[in-house]
């Protein structure tokens, strides 16, 4: 169980806001800022430097992607991104930033719990992850890589996601590896398992 988390959501809905901050507190967190639209957002989490963030995507004055790519560019925060919709470009555009839960509407009190939970354990890896280079670019690039490698571990062996991290540590651990060459290495093997095969030689 997480323990309690200093959170600022954003949605421009008067409902979803309350919602928001009574869910959340009975969850036993703390909403630092409540913010109608991402301008408001992005002033509250400077303010208030927060240790999530919940935000909507559309909203008036400035959408919720570009509120969080400015939050992103001052501030290392997770981010967890909700909408009325299932957008799967949104969800790409939004990967390239520290969104690492995706909500879609109605949200249950269990779906917000299991993002939450989902979206702290994720940003414990990425910050690992960034220890390990310079660049935030650059740590984000491998975050992709390493959640394809970590999605390939638990499709071929049934492990859940916290087991294939794991085993993904073990593999970089093993071989004196950076995760992400790790999570490559991984990746390598699969793909040359699903390479066509070589032809049959013609008779001679």
């Amino acid at each position: 169980m997480n323990s309690s988390l200093r959170i600022a959501v954003a949605d421009d809905e008067p409902e979803m806001r309350e919602y928001f901050e009574n869910t959340l507190t009975v969850l036993g967190h703390k909403v630092v800022a409540v913010a109608k639209d991402g301008r408001e957002l992005v002033e509250h989490c400077r303010a208030m430097r927060p240790g999530l963030v919940i935000t909507d995507i559309k909203m008036p004055d400035m959408d919720g992607l570009n509120a969080i790519k400015e939050i992103s560019s001052s501030m290392s925060v997770p981010i967890i991104l909700v909408s009325a919709h299932h957008a799967p470009e949104m969800i790409a555009q939004a990967l390239d930033n520290q969104v690492l839960a995706y909500l879609v509407k109605p949200i249950k009190q269990a779906d917000l719990e299991t993002a939450i939970a989902v979206a702290m354990r994720r940003y414990r890896e990425f910050q690992a992850l960034h220890q390990q280079t310079d660049s935030l670019r650059q740590a984000l690039e491998d975050r992709k890589l390493i959640e394809r490698a970590k999605g390939l571990l638990m499709q071929h062996t049934g492990l859940d996601e916290p087991a294939a991290f794991t085993r993904l540590q073990k593999l970089a651990s093993d071989n004196n590896w950076k995760l992400a060459a790790a999570a490559r290495s991984l990746l390598a093997s699969e793909e040359a398992l699903r390479s066509p095969q070589t032809p049959r030689n013609c008779e001679t």
